[in-house]
């Protein structure tokens, strides 16, 4: 009997269109759950560390002193760990695919160009006139 249904799951698989498509030629499909690469906003960027200790890979690599975050794409894993762990929300997993690397061209660096809002002027406890 196992020889039937596999001789019927060969036969329909003929008759039907392939189930993958041709990926470079046709665009592959883009769910909103899909990852793709970590994107950052330098703007909004607080230099915390908090996606550089979340990084299961190390991919993530942030210097306060100078003010950069950088990533090596090849160890991310796209487990979205930074991004879901930054507290300013400059990180973004974006959807779309991106072209294969076959060449390492070296870690990606972002320099940081948030600036620190100046807080508001401190006020001064007024002194209380004693009543009497």
């Amino acid at each position: 009997m196992a020889f039937f249904e596999m001789a019927k799951t060969a036969i329909l698989t003929t008759l039907k269109s392939p189930a993958t498509r041709r990926y470079p030629a046709v665009s592959a499909k883009v769910a909103a759950i899909s990852r793709g690469r970590v994107t950052i906003d330098p703007s909004r960027c607080i230099s915390c560390g908090m996606c550089m200790r979340k990084c299961p890979s190390g991919a993530i690599c942030v210097v306060k002193d100078d003010k950069t975050w950088s990533i090596d794409r090849l160890k991310c894993v796209v487990c979205n760990c930074c991004v879901e762990v930054c507290p300013a929300h400059c990180l973004v997993m974006e959807t779309g695919y991106s072209p294969s690397i076959t060449v390492h061209e070296g870690i990606e660096l972002v320099h940081i160009t948030y600036v620190k809002p100046e807080r508001p002027p401190r006020k001064e406890p007024e002194e209380k006139s004693e009543q009497g």
